[in-house]
């Protein structure tokens, strides 16, 4: 017969079950480890995609000052975004897209997106309602970045071409012609 303390109770013998203090330390430390390798990759990822969508703000204004000038304008530009956002009589689509259009100064993707133009006083008014003397022979625009940090830069001209540099355009870029800073997009 075997006989049992009663009152002390039994202790187990091996492993316990759970996890122990260093376990969840050393899991914390791997995976702060892995979040310091994989964020600056993703904050590059991330200025890069903003990068990209300024570029194509740049492009979707030189674009609609084109079609602008050549349907609208008799030849003359816009001075203002807001003149490329109000669509010609007879259609519900602007010259460039709501997003681009609700404003003069535009941010899209952590890019502030600027377009002027100085108005000549010979222009004829515009299908669209700008008023005669208010319509540009030249614009310019650009998409300077909203955060701190990013050193990327962009600006185009009545000539299509856009720009890029370390610091802002809009002041440096003439309406057309090449800009005294920054080098050309390919």
């Amino acid at each position: 017969m075997t006989t049992r303390m009663v009152g002390r109770p039994r202790r187990r013998r091996g492993r316990a079950d759970g996890f122990a203090l260093i376990d969840v330390i050393f899991v914390a430390g791997m995976i702060a480890l892995l979040s310091m390798i994989a964020l600056p990759r993703l904050l590059m990822a991330q200025q890069s995609a903003g990068a990209a969508s300024a570029i194509g703000s740049l492009r979707a204004i030189n674009s609609g000052q084109l079609v602008y000038a050549l349907t609208c304008a008799a030849g003359f530009y816009a001075p203002r975004l807001t003149v490329l956002g109000q669509p010609p009589p007879g259609s519900r689509d602007p010259f460039v897209s709501y997003n681009l259009g609700y404003s003069d100064t535009v941010t899209r993707s952590n890019y502030i997106v600027q377009m002027a133009g100085a108005s000549y006083a010979g222009a004829p008014a515009a299908c669209n309602g700008m008023a005669a003397g208010d319509g540009a022979q030249s614009f310019k625009s650009a998409a300077d970045p909203a955060q701190p940090g990013n050193v990327r830069f962009f600006g185009s001209n009545a000539n299509g071409q856009i720009w890029e540099h370390n610091s802002t355009m809009f002041a440096a870029m003439p309406e057309i012609g090449t800009p005294a800073v920054g080098a050309p997009l390919k």
